[in-house]
């Protein structure tokens, strides 16, 4: 899994990789610069060559001199290059003032940013204005650089759009969006979280030869790319106790639906054996609709207490459809307590928001999985600080936000969204980027059935936050692979294909 790192945790690196004396920061420049080039053109073949005309917008950090590296790149395949400054040039750190100055003895002109300053047919415009390090929101009118006839053919970002808050990609004040960002050596946190999805574009990655540093860090960043255990999921041998039996519990007459398709999520991912525990009244309705399915009689939790003395039942799955009746309330009680592993959705999560009892008994076995409004009733002040307008930055994100919840409730989180964010109890944390997520997810069921992929594969014997993690992942594919159209009872009827697109 790949790691994401904080504008912080990128200075770091960098200052460690410059102090070891084996690179300068004007070397790590020039191969930022030479690095975005090589991505755009890679991304955009036509522009290989010119004769094309591009603008570089500079800010008054290294981010411009960054800039001042891509120009001079552009110039000499045969581009024509404006190059317009914010700030003073005699400002500028002193690896980006060499840039500026190595681009200006070339004799090449820099001119003051300003409104208006992009005018005509523009194949390309680089922003370089303001990078990681932003910590105030951009006042700057970006919108307004541009004349009402100028067309800008492609937009690339250098490290991360000006504007865009690195760790949280919440943006700060304006940003100006982009084609194609650029970052360099990891993804920065803020490449998958909050606007960065309609902001980024598309995201490439270049080496900027800091590998060895980041291989030899002693602390690992928390923050991580999810990824799929593909040896876990894969099925080699055993019987169908071997790979687990899965609980789910439904809600009554007329709300069990919910339920179903987390319990089919839970067998297409894998469970041996998943059998739904029914209250009286709605076991014929749920009879007429299973057929791999088991069905349990389970009247209240006292029943339930006796269904989980049973050792083969390897995890559970409570909340789609539950309902919010004391009822409910006290089969999550018996189900904390039994100690077994558990995924708690939907209404079991406006329960314990409710009931400090149940908050308090949460352990480490179990996975909340909440989305915005679930997250609001179980933290409230923790999504109130993600909630308010960032007035300056690294602002608060949406991974602090689920670490938070999970160091609190001493469990695996999955705070759900475009951004989904995975967070174990113990300081881990995995991110779902943005690209691997389609907005066909939005339907009716989906949280259920990943609910129930997460039931699967905690019964298979994966650790919560693995377990969460392809679950997540696992989920996303299959909407991906099924594409428009999609509902709920597509997704796991889908999985087979994604599973043999993995070679499993």
């Amino acid at each position: 899994m790949a790691e994401i790192l904080t504008a912080a945790e990128m200075r770091s690196l960098e200052k460690v990789a410059m102090e070891s004396g084996r690179v300068t920061g004007l070397e790590l420049m020039e191969r930022a610069g030479q690095g975005v080039c090589d991505a755009l053109f890679a991304q955009w073949p036509a522009l290989r060559w010119g004769p094309h005309r591009a603008v570089v917008l500079c800010g008054p950090g290294n981010n411009g001199g960054d800039g001042f590296v891509i120009a001079r790149v552009l110039a000499e395949r045969g581009w024509l290059v404006e190059v317009c400054l914010l700030g003073d040039p005699t400002s500028l750190p002193r690896d980006a003032q060499a840039n500026h100055d190595r681009w200006c003895a070339a004799g090449h002109a820099v001119v003051p940013l300003g409104p208006g300053c992009i005018t005509g047919a523009v194949d390309l415009l680089v922003d370089a204005l303001f990078g990681t390090g932003l910590t105030r929101p951009v006042t700057l009118d970006l919108a307004g650089l541009m004349t009402a006839e100028a067309e800008i053919g492609h937009r690339v970002a250098v490290d991360i759009p000006s504007g865009l808050c690195a760790d949280s990609g919440r943006i700060l004040g304006a940003a100006l969006a982009a084609d194609l960002t650029v970052s360099f050596q990891t993804a920065k946190r803020g490449h998958y979280l909050a606007d960065a999805g309609e902001v980024c574009g598309a995201l490439r990655v270049v080496d900027i030869g800091l590998g060895p540093w980041l291989d030899d860090r002693a602390a690992v960043a928390p923050a991580q790319l999810i990824g799929l255990p593909l040896e876990a999921l894969a099925k080699r041998r055993g019987h169908k106790f071997s790979h687990g039996h899965a609980l789910v519990l439904t809600g009554g007459a007329g709300r069990t639906g919910a339920a179903r398709l987390a319990a089919r999520g839970a067998l297409r991912v894998g469970a041996g054996l998943v059998t739904l525990g029914v209250p009286p009244a709605a076991q014929m309705e749920v009879a007429q609709q299973i057929t791999a399915l088991m069905l349990r009689r389970i009247s209240d939790a006292s029943d339930l207490s006796a269904v989980l003395r049973d050792s083969r039942i390897t995890a559970v799955c409570l909340g789609p459809g539950l309902g919010l009746d004391e009822g409910a309330a006290e089969k999550i009680a018996a189900v904390l307590a039994s100690g077994k592993p558990v995924v708690l959705d939907a209404d079991a999560c406006t329960l314990i928001g409710q009931d400090p009892a149940l908050f308090d008994a949460l352990h480490g076995g179990c996975v909340l999985t909440p989305h915005g409004g679930e997250f609001a009733r179980l933290f409230p002040d923790v999504a109130a600080r993600l909630e308010a307008k960032p007035d300056r930055g690294p602002a608060f994100s949406k991974i602090d936000a689920a670490m938070q919840a999970a160091d609190r409730a001493g469990c695996c989180v999955v705070f759900k969204g475009p951004d989904t964010v995975v967070a174990g109890a113990d300081g881990s944390c995995r991110v779902n980027p943005p690209e691997a997520a389609t907005a066909w997810l939005a339907t009716a069921g989906s949280g259920d059935v990943l609910a129930g992929f997460v039931t699967g594969l905690l019964a298979r014997g994966l650790a919560p936050v693995e377990a969460a993690a392809a679950a997540v992942a696992l989920h996303a594919g299959c909407a991906r692979r099924f594409g428009p159209g999609l509902i709920a009872e597509d997704l796991p009827e889908t999985l087979p294909a994604v599973f043999r697109d993995l070679g499993l």
